[in-house]
């Protein structure tokens, strides 16, 4: 079966794996979602991440979950797809909405690339807002 919207599949596939405890998950490679795994683990909500392009065609992305030493609980509490392919949300640069009042990231897809929520402003560019991350 061919999955009609990947960035909706990647973000179920790590909701998920978080909800099963697993502390490792794999998800077919493209370049928006390296780019959207590099943001989550330059934001620190996630431990580590491997691109196998050896994989198959498209290659796999291979991802380190990261859960609270102490509660055992996943580091990130939602994800939540904003921009879905029947109904496409953008936005101007001053008005990329805050996720829990600046505590989360909003990922941006730009005409300068993917982007976290503050990069975009601080840059000046608007787009496609693709999810929220809390």
């Amino acid at each position: 079966m061919a999955v009609t919207d990947p960035i909706a599949d990647y973000l179920t596939r790590i909701r998920n794996a978080q909800q099963a405890g697993h502390s490792v998950v794999e998800i077919p490679a493209s370049n928006i979602k390296k780019r959207i795994t590099e943001i989550l683990y330059d934001q620190g909500y996630i431990s580590k991440y491997k691109f196998a392009d050896d994989e198959g065609k498209q290659g796999l992305i291979k991802i380190a979950l990261k859960y609270d030493p102490l509660t055992k609980r996943p580091v990130i509490q939602s994800l939540s797809r904003i921009s879905k392919p029947g109904l496409r949300k953008y936005s101007k640069s001053d008005e990329i909405p805050r996720v829990i009042n600046g505590l989360g990231i909003a990922i941006v897809s730009t005409s300068r690339g993917v982007m976290t929520d503050k990069q975009a402003r601080s840059e000046n560019v608007g787009g496609e807002i693709l999810c929220f991350i809390s």
